[in-house]
């Protein structure tokens, strides 16, 4: 009887292994695809651990003021992030009592003008060949007239008539607006600030015992949070000389400017690769 039931267990258990083998087979590629869609996120955390963390900034931000106190009539910034163009006017300010000055100023001139040429024709010369007297004739007519007085009073005035249109310095976008139309514009206060976008560096912070690969003209590649795919490259510019008490160094690069990097970016730097 023993000998028939293990004929009978023998092809069973035969089965139940063939079975096991097909289930393991079968839930294989399950498992591979699953390590498959993690392996990129898991490269991206180590690309950002071995990298050094930084931060985009604009070599320059410049401030812009007007010359003169006098009211705002015109402010052509309407809020922070507008992009201005060089030479662009950004404000206007109330000139009207600079050119009613200018106005008594011309007058004043016409005047002494014509005090000057009594003045040769007093001494013989025509009207029409006042040019023909000696220079130095002209030069005391000119001084004893007040033409000379009259003539710089203008000059000085409408001069400063430009004062009353404010233009942008440089190309790039507005930030910390301080002013507003109809506001005050006070000498050595800022009306708000423009950052040249078109000139940007990154800056990180490495270990003291990886100075050396930092030297000025060196590559690095830089990644942002907001676009990790892409790769940047900028060029080592500046390495403070002062090592810091945690054993840190700061490093500037400079870094061409694209429309997706923006100055306070979190960057990541790496050793460019050769």
């Amino acid at each position: 009887m023993n000998k028939y039931i293990s004929l009978f267990l023998i092809p069973l258990l035969t089965a139940c292994q063939s079975n096991t083998e097909q289930q393991a087979v079968t839930q294989q590629p399950d498992t591979l695809t699953v390590k498959s869609v993690q392996a990129p996120a898991s490269q991206q955390a180590l690309t950002y651990r071995a990298a050094n963390k930084g931060r985009i900034e604009a070599i320059r931000e410049i401030p812009v003021f007007s010359r003169i106190a006098e009211q705002i009539v015109m402010f052509g910034i309407e809020k922070t992030g507008q992009h201005v163009r060089k030479g662009q006017v950004v404000a206007r300010l109330n000139d009207a009592s600079l050119r009613e000055k200018i106005l008594h100023s011309r007058a004043k001139l016409e005047k002494a003008e014509f005090q000057y040429q009594a003045i040769l024709m007093g001494q013989g010369y025509k009207h029409d060949h006042l040019d023909e007297a000696p220079d130095n004739i002209k030069r005391l007519a000119r001084i004893n007239s007040g033409y000379n007085e009259a003539k710089a009073e203008l000059h000085g005035l409408e001069h400063e008539l430009s004062y009353y249109t404010i233009t942008a310095p440089v190309s790039g976008a507005v930030s910390n607006i301080q002013n507003t139309l109809y506001g005050a514009a006070t000498p050595g206060e800022a009306l708000f600030y423009i950052v040249d976008t078109e000139r940007l560096k990154v800056c990180f912070d490495v270990l003291e015992s990886e100075l050396a690969r930092y030297q000025t003209g060196a590559k690095v590649s830089i990644a942002t949070i907001a676009y990790p795919s892409e790769q940047h490259t900028a060029v080592v510019s500046a390495i403070s000389p002062v090592i810091d008490n945690d054993g840190m160094v700061r490093i500037e690069a400079t870094l061409a400017s694209h429309p997706h990097l923006k100055p306070g970016m979190t960057a990541f730097v790496t050793i460019a690769a050769r």
